[in-house]
């Protein structure tokens, strides 16, 4: 047999790739493929080779024949990476189920006995999913979380200030409404939040602006301005 030992591109540096040239008997002239690990381990399939390298390593757009990582395919993937995606409920929709039309003497037409699209059923509460994820900045210093004004309350049971924070963000972030909060208040949700809860909106009391609020609000941005205004002047 034939054989040619390279470094491998597609997999950490230290490894090599074996190509094995058949030369006799009925499969002449065919190749196996194997791999050399940094300490002369031979590998022969690519289920060893992920055993080998553990979990550390993806092998998911790597090609074993070749050697190389399979790009197009490592993009696809990327494409449909869900993992920036909110959290639903994972089980099946009940809309999926089949369904058993009844005629009836007034019968109706197929487009009377359709039904329109069918939103997803979204988990109740899901927020306390990303319980403990904080934030850092560039020097990987956790960001202090924010502090609630004291008109702002949780709906539901034990929240926490970061869970309604994380429930505002995402209300603001998935809704084309406007975010408002609760519209029933503290006691009729914990007495049956998957009927009294609005899952469009952050788990909060509902918060009424009022024109006050709205001129104090005017007035501090006026005094940021003038000290930004200030400051620039002094640096100038």
């Amino acid at each position: 047999m034939e054989k040619r030992r390279l470094d491998c591109v597609g997999l950490p540096p230290g490894w090599k790739r074996e190509e094995v040239v058949r030369k006799s008997g009925l499969s002449a002239g065919k190749t196996d493929v194997y791999y050399i690990s940094p300490d002369g381990k031979k590998i022969r399939s690519k289920p060893q080779l992920a055993r080998q390298l553990g979990e550390q390593f993806d092998l998911s757009a790597f090609d074993f024949r070749s050697g190389r990582i399979n790009h197009s395919q490592l993009r696809k993937r990327m494409r449909h990476d869900s993992s920036l995606v909110l959290p639903i409920r994972q089980t099946a929709s009940i809309f999926k189920q089949p369904v058993t039309v009844i005629h009836r003497q007034e019968s109706k037409t197929k487009s009377e006995l359709k039904h329109g699209p069918q939103d997803p059923p979204k988990q109740l509460f899901w927020e306390k999913r990303l319980q403990g994820i904080q934030a850092c900045d560039s020097q990987e210093e956790v960001i202090k979380a924010l502090d609630l004004p004291r008109n702002v309350q949780g709906v539901g049971p034990e929240l926490t200030t970061e869970n309604i924070l994380q429930s505002i963000s995402a209300a603001l972030h998935i809704s084309s409404s406007p975010v408002v909060g609760q519209g029933n208040n503290r006691a009729t949700v914990a007495k049956n939040p998957g009927v009294n809860i609005d899952v469009y909106q952050p788990h909060i009391q509902q918060v009424i602006v009022s024109e006050d609020d709205i001129r104090r609000q005017e007035v501090k941005v006026i005094e940021a301005r003038r000290k930004l205004q200030d400051a620039i002047k002094g640096i100038m």
